[in-house]
This record gives C-alpha cells, sequence and structure tokens, in this order.
C-alpha cells in the first residue's frame, strides 16, 4: 500500500497515512487538529548505480541548473 503525505494548512502539522490506491484522492485527517487535509505533492529521488559503480540520479542530473551527473562535481 502506498504512503501518502499530508500538510495541514491550519496547524502546520506534515503526516503520512498509508492507504490503498483508490483512495489516493480522498482527505486526511490531521493528527494534531483533525482538520480534513487534501493530499500534499511529495518529492522523490530515484537512484541507481551507473556504468562505474558510483550512485547516480535516474534520469540524468538532480539539479535543474546542473549538466553533471554527479552531484560531487558541482556541490550540491
Amino acid at each position: 500500500m502506498p504512503i501518502y503525505e499530508f500538510l495541514c494548512q491550519a496547524c502546520q502539522e506534515r503526516f503520512e497515512l498509508m492507504r490503498p490506491m483508490s483512495q489516493a484522492s480522498e482527505k486526511g485527517a490531521c493528527p494534531k487538529c483533525a482538520q480534513l487535509v487534501p493530499r500534499a505533492i511529495s518529492r522523490f529521488a530515484c537512484l541507481a548505480k551507473d556504468d562505474a559503480g558510483y550512485t547516480a540520479p535516474l534520469g540524468g542530473s538532480a539539479c535543474g541548473s546542473c549538466t553533471s551527473s554527479s552531484c560531487g562535481t558541482c556541490g550540491s
């Protein structure tokens, strides 16, 4: 089951709920103030080993402004 992230606008509580995909668009109850809130957009990263054995982001650079395939070269 996927884990969905929520951010309560009333009290700024960030929380996660595990629920089936069929309930993905349903609001979640804040555990702090019980306000029903919509799902937040979550950030994530996909990493894999490159041909040299180094961990690298899938799809190219992790930075939008960087053309390097390794954050070690730009310091980000």
